[in-house]
């Protein structure tokens, strides 16, 4: 089985089903409930007959709703539950799915904003969202696969419709566009494309002066993908939505919200405006309450009677002629004043030029001045900075001569009073001067005494150790 497609299988033997039952069991007989996704299976094709199907592509802006064939059928009014046969609560989001086309039925339906446009005598069209394409062209061909089998079914329900439906005649009078009031060209129904449906349905009421009137108009509605499986098991398709709730209540709506006007408010004045106001409020109110959101309802066109129509038609031309003179009239005056104000804004503009460059001037000047300012008062600060420098350097030789002068009195002065001190203490001078001699003698000196008489002096060096100094030597050798 290739991707993209589903395998469903019928098995041609094993167990009989129930009674009313057609979906089987692995085990039983008959179509088996649980499909083959995409892979290679090895089959008895004598037992099981096996028939390839595409998966279920839901596109961006859809939703699928799931109706089960199969099982009991569920409470009137209520949603189908596991093994029950009707429509589920559970819808599918955006995305592939490989679903069993005999256990389950996919609709899609479109989500999201969707507008009902009723054209007069052309009938209606409902337009729907653009379907957006993927960049995975499987996916896209398997979606637009799954849109035209809606739009088949579609097609059928319009069939059907149509085969009921008596075409209604022609209302008095010519349409008219909706803002300008001119006559419009005959419109054909829209030719069915993808994304729209046409209904055969239009507005006509009488006004409240008596006159039949003709409404063209666009609604803009929402379907929440929340509640599209309730809107779907109550009134079925989009197309059916709008054949049996929209539609009616747009066209029911609006005759009796119509029936409250004149005539001339639908063509010109405030009573439109209010008329597609009150309208909108009203259809909120009604679809909000069957799950179905409305945004706008717009009236773009209008038919009238040429009775009513040419007077209320010239009366409005004249007063837009007079709209228009009066605007002439303000655009004359409108053009004198641009003039004046042109000029004056070119006198200005020179007196402002004029005076820029007065200021320019006046700032160079002062900016000259503040500069010559700034470097006398430069050269001032240097000076005296120069100035307290000198002075400074002064007091500082000073200072330090003077530190030096009082160290060195201090020093001497102090060494002097120890000698004094130290003399004192020997009480002679003398006395001290020969302790100082013989203190700072060298330790390591000796001193001998000898006794000798007169003449035996050098002999006599001998005995004292001093032999092998000087003259004791000279002695010996001249021994």
């Amino acid at each position: 089985i290739d991707p993209g497609k589903v395998g469903i299988v019928t098995s041609k033997v094993g167990e009989k089903l129930p009674t009313g039952e057609f979906i089987a069991e692995r085990g039983q007989k008959g179509i088996w409930r649980s499909e083959l996704g995409p892979g290679k299976y090895r089959m008895n094709p004598y037992g099981y007959n096996i028939e390839i199907a595409d998966a279920i592509s839901i596109p961006i802006g859809y939703a699928g709703v799931i109706t089960s064939l199969s099982g009991e059928q569920a409470p009137s009014g209520q949603f189908a539950n596991d093994r029950q046969k009707g429509v589920r609560k559970d819808v599918l989001q955006p995305g592939l799915y490989y679903v069993n086309a005999k256990e389950y039925k996919v609709d899609v339906l479109e989500i999201g904003i969707n507008q009902v446009s009723l054209l007069g005598e052309g009938g209606s069209r409902v337009v729907t969202k653009a379907r957006q394409l993927g960049q995975n062209q499987a996916l896209n061909v398997l979606q637009a696969n799954v849109l035209q089998k809606q739009e088949a079914k579609r097609a059928d329900y319009f069939s059907k419709r149509a085969s009921s439906f008596a075409p209604q005649q022609s209302r008095r009078g010519r349409r008219v566009e909706f803002e300008a009031g001119r006559p419009l060209a005959d419109m054909a129904p829209a030719s069915l494309e993808e994304g729209e449906m046409n209904l055969m349905e239009l507005v006509s009421f009488p006004s409240r002066d008596g006159f039949q009137i003709s409404l063209d108009m666009t609604v803009e509605f929402e379907l929440d993908p929340r509640d599209i499986a309730g809107i779907y098991r109550r009134y079925g398709d989009l197309p059916a939505v709008v054949d049996k709730i929209i539609m009616p209540q747009i066209t029911s709506i609006s005759r009796n919200k119509g029936s409250e006007y004149r005539a001339k408010d639908f063509i010109v004045g405030e009573g439109r405006e209010k008329f597609q106001d009150d309208l909108t409020v009203a259809l909120e109110t009604t679809l909000g309450g069957k799950d179905i959101k409305v945004y706008n309802a717009l009236i773009r066109h209008v038919e009238v009677p040429d009775e009513i129509r040419a007077p209320i038609q010239q009366a409005s031309i004249a007063v837009e002629q007079d709209l228009t003179n009066k605007e002439r009239q303000n655009t004359a005056r409108k053009e004198a004043e641009l003039n004046t104000e042109l000029s004056l804004i070119k006198q200005r503009g020179e007196q402002v030029m004029q005076e820029t460059e007065k200021i320019k001037a006046e700032i160079a000047a002062d900016l000259e001045k503040q500069v010559a300012q700034i470097q006398a008062e430069t050269l001032k600060k240097a000076a005296e900075i120069k100035k307290k420098t000198a002075a400074i350097a002064a007091d500082r030789v000073r200072v330090l001569g003077q530190a030096k002068a009082t160290a060195i009195e201090k020093v001497d002065g102090e060494k002097a009073n120890g000698l004094q001190l130290k003399t004192a203490a020997f009480g002679d001078p003398v006395a001290y001067a020969q302790w100082r001699f013989a203190d700072t003698l060298n330790p390591r000196m000796k001193l001998n005494i000898i006794h000798a008489g007169d003449g035996t002096l050098w002999t006599d060096l001998e005995k004292t150790g001093f032999a092998e100094l000087g003259g004791a030597q000279q002695l010996q050798k001249k021994k």
